[in-house]
């Protein structure tokens, strides 16, 4: 069992992404400024369009994009929002710092006392399940903003896995929840992005941020219509998108190939190291320079995964892994270290003779058990 996909799973997402972009790119009749009908439900309304009167779920960066536009949209010629309040966790999060600064009435989770006062809910990288009951309370229900082109990557951490299984497609799409499952409920619109060549997940949250921020507006513009014309997801193409945590970090040389280890690092690196096992220990691996090319002075003489060499050029240490060689400008041990300061002060008895050395001494060795990347890859299929 390997733990990176297989091409018939590659083909298979690549056959559910040209369907999702077959359907956001479908011409559609709503147009802003179209007149409201009414949701089909028959709890009490305020109003059939817009202004709303909105609550607003989040905590993160990424959620505090769409509250700085829904902020603004109060004071703005369209008139999308006419009264706005949050629900958030603790004062330590950016949401809560943006509400109390911009004087937002604030809610602790979960909140009370919301019959009959607000028209719609929205959502944004909350992390709590809602109960019927509290999306009951809302006439237009609650919408949420979801960084991927659902039903691919449901779950917590779309951005991370999109740049982990080398997307070249993603997008943003606005639901509406639905209770006691994440990422389920019918699509009301969707954007595509195309993700740029080398971004980190980092670079791609934020451009995915700013997106979405405009989309909820596009979407409350003309929500009637939206829910008229909402769509269940597809139910082929769905994957998961589970939290990332430490144990992804643990490379295993012998399975990863250059392109894999590229995409691993742009989507953890901003939060942790890469970590592998020299001597019995621990070291982390930093400054990631990509594929890097070595020629060997015996041709004849094969490197293990793992193998370790010093390049005086650039100064990096180059690792063997599954099909060629990655980079490293410094490493992290007891402190911080140059390549050169870990070669001068640990290789170099065991690499003097300038090529790969098969010891203890010049090896990087694979955690057992490699790491959770390959758990995240065989369960990312729903």
């Amino acid at each position: 069992m390997t733990m990176w996909p297989n091409g018939r799973a590659a083909a298979a997402a690549a056959a559910a992404t040209r369907r999702l972009l077959q359907l956001c790119c479908a011409p559609t009749a709503l147009r802003r400024g179209s007149g409201g009908r009414q949701p089909r439900d028959s709890r009490r309304m305020s109003s059939s369009g817009p202004p709303w009167r909105l609550l607003f779920f989040g905590s993160d960066h990424f959620a505090l994009e769409s509250l700085k536009l829904l902020t603004a949209s109060r004071s703005s010629g369209e008139k999308i929002v006419e009264s706005l309040e949050v629900v958030t966790f603790s004062a330590d999060v950016p949401v809560m710092k943006f509400a109390q600064k911009n004087h937002l009435p604030v809610h602790r989770w979960p909140p009370d006392n919301v019959d009959e006062r607000f028209d719609v809910g929205v959502v944004v990288s909350f992390g709590c399940l809602l109960h019927e009951r509290l999306i009951n309370k809302f006439p237009y229900g609650i919408l949420n903003v979801h960084p991927s082109l659902l039903p691919r990557w449901r779950g917590p951490a779309p951005i991370f896995h999109t740049i982990l299984h080398g997307d070249t497609v993603t997008g943003v799409t606005i639901m509406q929840i639905r209770p006691l499952r994440f990422d389920v409920g019918p699509i009301l619109n969707q954007e595509l992005h195309q993700v740029p060549v080398d971004c980190t997940a980092e670079e791609l949250g934020a451009a995915l941020a700013t997106k979405g921020a405009h989309l909820l507006i596009d979407t409350l513009m003309t929500l009637s219509e939206r829910i008229a014309h909402k769509r269940e997801q597809e139910k082929t193409g769905a994957t998961f998108a589970p939290k990332i945590n430490a144990s992804m970090s643990w490379m295993v040389w012998e399975e990863q190939t250059c392109d894999q280890i590229h995409r691993l690092y742009r989507a953890i690196g901003s939060r942790m190291h890469l970590r592998t096992v020299w001597m019995g220990r621990t070291i982390r691996l930093l400054e990631f320079v990509g594929k890097c090319h070595i020629s060997l002075s015996d041709q004849n003489r094969k490197p293990v995964p793992g193998s370790v060499t010093y390049q005086k050029e650039s100064n990096t240490l180059a690792v063997c892994c599954k099909d060629g060689w990655v980079g490293f400008k410094a490493v992290l041990l007891k402190k911080r270290l140059t390549a050169a300061d870990f070669y001068n002060g640990y290789l170099h008895q065991s690499l003097q003779r300038k090529e790969p050395c098969q010891t203890v001494e010049g090896l990087f060795v694979s955690r057992k058990g490699g790491n959770a990347a390959h758990q995240m890859r065989e369960n990312s299929a729903l």
